[in-house]
C-alpha cells in the first residue's frame, strides 16, 4: 500500500484527486463492512472446538436486525449453525439487537481441582473464554455482556446484564436463546407433559425435524449430527433463575429456541433479580463418540463455583439399604414388619453386615402425614433417637426422607435437631418443579443442610446442573425414570436403562436405586408394589452400580433377598466414588460398557437392551503386571434354577480381552485387582 501511494504522486494532479477519492470511497466501505458485520473467534486449547461470535443481520429466516450470533465448529465440521441470541423483559424493548462493541476480552482458565467423591479423582477445567461486551446504540444504551468459553470437550456461553443506571432490578420474561442445527440430526428427546416435572420420563429417538411445534423438550438432549459426531445441550450453575427446556422454532425447521420455566401461579415474568444478572450457562457436550460424553460430563462441575464447604471430611459416599422399595419387609423374623423400631434395626444389621455406609429411613417415619406432620418428630412406633444410635455403634449412618414442603416449613428447627440425633442426611422429595422459586429452594435446603452437617438427595426433582461442586454435600439426584417404576408399569425396561447412560446421566449423578435380585424375563414381568420385580438379569442389576454415576446407591430390595445369593460379594465390594472412568464402547439404546478405577481396583460393568449380546473388552487400561479378575456373567440357566449368575476367577493383564456373554437384558460385572494382593483380594 506504501508503495502505491507513493506511485500516485506521479499521476497528473486531476487524476490523484479522483484516486484519492476513490480510495477513501473504498475505505469508508470497507469500515462500514466491518463495522456492519464485526466477527469473533475462539478456539478451545487443542482447536477441536471453535466458537465463531458475530454482529450482524442476516436474511431471512433469520429475524430483522443487526443482533449477537454464535456458531459452533467441532473438528472443522459445524455443528451449530448460526444462532440468535437476547433477553425479552418485562419493561422495555427486548435486549437483543442494534448493538455497539464495547470489547471483546479474552482470557485462558487453567485450574485443578479434587472433591470428596466423583468419577475422577483430580479435575482439569482448561479452556479459553471470550467475553463480548456490547451497548445498545439507541435509547438507555442498556449493556449487554455475552461470555463464552470454548474446552476440548465442548462449549458454554452465558448472559451478563451488568449492574447499570435504569437497570438496577431485571424481569426477564423470556430467554430467547435459539439452536440452529444443520440438516440431518437425529435426537433422542425428553418431551415432558408440561414445566412442573420430576423428568421421570423416557427418552425417545427421532429425527431432529419430526419434534412437534409446542413441545416441551427437557435436558439433556443428546443428539448425533449428520457427520456422525456426537451432541448434547443441558445447562449448568442455576443460580437465582428458571431452568431451561428446549422448543421448536415456528417457521424454521431445525431450529430449537429456550423456554425458561414459569411459576406455577404467575408464570408470565420467569425470572425477578437485580443486576448484575448472570444465567445459568447454557452447555454443549462434544465428542467422536456418545461414550465420550459421558467421561466429559465433568465440564458442568467446571461451570460452577467451588466449593462453599470449607471443611469436606465428613461428606462421604456410600452405598444404602432401602426398605420402601420392597414394601418395608422383613422375612424370618420374630417382629411384625412395618414402619417401626425392631424393622429399622434388622435393616441397619442387613447394612453393617454387607458394608453398607447408610440406611435410608423413607416415607411414613414422622408423626403426621407426608406434607403436614412434624418432621421433628417420629412416629410412636419408630424410637428414632434409638435406631439412631444403635446404628451408629455399627458404622451406619442414617438417612431421613422429607417432602419438601415439611422441609421448607421447618427447615431450621428440623436440620437442627437432626444434627443433634446424629441424622446423616435427607432425601427432600416432589419439587417437581424447576422455576425461579423452586431453583432458590435448593440452593436453601443445600446452604443449610451444609451448615448441620447433612447430605442431600433430591427426588422428584429436576436434572443436575453441577451445584454439587459449590455444595458437595448435595451427594445424589432422582431426576430419571428408575426402578421404582417397575411397581406400576413395564416402562423400565433394559432398553431404557441403557439409554440413560448416553441422556440423562450427562447431567451428573442419577438416583436409579438398582438391585432388584428378583429378575424376570420380558414375557414373565408384572408389575406389584410389594415385592416388585425387575426386567432383565440379575447381572443387568450388578452392572448398573458401575455403569451409572451415583455417590451414593442404593441397594433398593430387602435384606433377606440377598442372604446367600449370588452377586452380594460384589455389591459389597463395588465402590459409588471412582479416581478414573472409561467408557470402552457402546451404542444408545442398545449395550454399553464402562470402566471404573477406584485405588488399586478396575470395576467394569456391561449391560445390553432385549438383544443377546457377545462383547469383547479389551483390558488396556490396566497398568502393568498381572491381576485377578472377579467376572459375574449371565448364566445360561435351566428353568428350574434360581439366580442365573455364573462367577468364576481368573488371572489377566492389560494385553488380555475378556469375552463377555450377555443374555437379553443382560450384564456382565468385574472387580479386577492386582494380583500381589492375592486371589482373594
Amino acid at each position: 500500500m506504501r508503495t502505491f501511494l507513493k506511485e500516485i504522486l506521479h499521476f497528473p494532479g486531476r487524476y490523484q484527486l479522483m484516486l484519492v477519492f476513490l480510495l477513501a470511497g473504498f475505505f469508508r466501505l470497507t469500515l462500514g463492512l466491518a463495522v456492519q458485520n464485526q466477527r469473533f473467534h475462539l478456539s478451545s486449547p487443542n482447536d477441536a472446538v471453535t466458537i465463531m461470535i458475530s454482529l450482524k443481520e442476516n436474511q431471512t429466516p433469520y429475524p430483522k436486525g443487526r443482533r449477537p450470533y454464535y456458531q459452533i465448529r467441532y473438528k472443522g465440521n459445524t455443528v451449530l449453525k448460526d444462532s440468535w441470541l437476547g433477553l425479552e423483559l418485562e419493561e422495555g424493548s427486548p435486549l437483543e439487537k442494534n448493538f455497539s462493541l464495547v470489547s471483546w476480552d479474552l482470557s485462558r482458565i487453567d485450574e485443578r481441582y479434587a472433591r470428596p467423591y466423583g468419577t475422577r479423582k483430580v479435575l482439569h477445567n482448561f479452556c479459553h473464554q471470550g467475553i463480548l461486551r456490547l451497548r445498545e446504540n439507541g435509547g438507555y444504551k442498556r449493556r449487554l455482556d455475552l461470555v463464552f468459553r470454548a474446552y476440548d470437550e465442548g462449549a458454554a456461553f452465558r448472559y451478563v446484564v451488568p449492574k447499570q443506571l435504569g437497570l438496577e432490578t431485571l424481569e426477564l420474561k423470556e430467554e430467547n436463546s435459539t439452536f440452529f442445527y444443520p440438516a440431518g440430526y437425529k435426537v433422542w428427546a425428553q418431551q415432558l407433559p408440561s414445566y412442573s416435572s420430576n423428568y421421570e420420563s423416557e427418552f425417545n429417538v427421532q429425527p431432529l425435524w419430526r419434534l412437534q411445534l409446542g413441545s416441551i423438550v427437557g435436558l439433556p438432549l443428546l443428539m448425533e449430527t449428520d457427520k456422525g459426531d456426537w451432541l448434547a445441550i443441558t445447562e449448568a450453575s442455576i443460580v437465582n433463575y428458571a431452568g431451561m427446556y428446549l422448543t421448536p422454532t415456528p417457521g424454521i425447521p431445525e431450529t430449537l429456541q429456550s423456554q425458561l420455566a414459569p411459576h406455577p401461579r404467575y408464570p408470565r415474568v420467569k425470572v425477578k433479580t437485580t443486576t448484575p444478572m448472570r444465567s445459568p450457562w447454557r452447555v454443549f457436550l462434544l465428542g467422536p463418540t456418545p461414550g465420550r460424553l459421558i467421561e466429559n460430563n465433568v465440564l458442568l462441575l467446571h461451570l460452577n463455583e467451588p466449593s462453599k464447604i470449607a471443611d469436606t471430611s465428613w461428606i462421604r459416599p456410600g452405598k444404602s439399604a432401602w426398605h420402601w422399595w420392597s414394601g418395608t419387609i422383613a422375612k424370618g423374623v420374630e417382629f411384625k414388619p412395618g414402619m417401626n423400631t425392631a424393622t429399622m434395626k434388622h435393616y441397619v444389621d442387613f447394612a453393617a453386615e454387607h458394608r453398607l455406609e447408610y440406611f435410608l429411613i423413607d416415607s411414613g417415619w414422622h408423626e403426621g402425614t407426608d406434607q403436614k406432620g412434624d418432621i421433628t418428630q417420629s412416629r410412636p412406633e419408630i424410637d428414632m433417637v434409638e435406631v439412631i444410635s444403635y446404628a451408629k455403634k455399627k458404622g451406619v449412618g442414617i438417612l431421613l426422607w422429607l417432602h419438601w414442603k415439611r422441609a421448607q416449613a421447618q427447615m431450621e428447627e428440623a436440620f437442627k435437631r437432626y444434627e443433634k440425633w446424629g441424622v446423616a442426611g435427607v432425601k427432600v422429595d416432589f419439587m417437581d418443579r424447576d422455576d425461579q422459586e423452586m431453583v432458590q429452594f435448593y440452593y436453601r435446603i443445600a446452604s443449610r443442610a451444609a451448615s448441620h452437617r447433612l447430605l442431600v438427595s433430591f427426588h422428584g426433582a429436576y436434572k443436575p446442573d453441577g451445584l454439587r461442586r459449590t455444595w458437595p454435600n448435595i451427594i445424589t439426584r432422582e431426576a430419571v425414570l428408575g426402578l421404582e417404576w417397575n411397581k406400576f408399569s413395564s416402562r423400565c425396561s433394559p432398553i431404557h436403562a441403557v439409554t440413560l447412560p448416553f441422556t440423562r446421566m450427562l447431567a451428573g449423578p442419577m438416583d436409579y436405586t438398582p438391585g432388584a435380585f428378583r429378575t424376570v424375563s420380558q414375557k414373565d414381568f408384572q408389575p406389584r408394589v410389594r415385592e416388585p420385580l425387575a426386567q432383565g438379569t440379575r447381572c443387568h442389576q450388578l452392572a448398573m452400580y458401575v455403569v451409572y454415576e451415583s455417590p451414593l446407591q442404593m441397594l433398593a430390595d430387602y435384606p433377606s433377598a440377598y442372604q446367600g445369593e449370588s452377586g452380594i460379594e460384589f455389591l459389597k465390594k463395588v465402590p459409588t466414588s471412582w479416581d478414573d472412568t472409561q467408557v470402552i464402547h457402546g451404542s444408545v439404546g442398545e449395550y454399553i460398557t464402562v470402566a471404573r478405577k477406584s485405588g488399586r481396583d478396575w470395576y467394569v460393568g456391561s449391560m445390553t437392551n432385549w438383544e443377546p449380546r457377545k462383547l469383547i473388552i479389551p483390558l488396556r487400561f490396566l497398568g502393568s503386571g498381572d491381576y485377578f479378575a472377579e467376572i459375574y456373567s449371565d448364566q445360561e440357566i435351566a428353568k428350574t434354577q434360581k439366580t442365573g449368575v455364573s462367577q468364576k476367577h481368573i488371572r489377566v493383564s492389560s494385553r488380555d480381552l475378556i469375552t463377555a456373554r450377555l443374555r437379553p437384558g443382560g450384564g456382565h460385572a468385574m472387580r479386577i485387582y492386582p494380583a500381589q494382593d492375592g486371589p482373594d483380594g
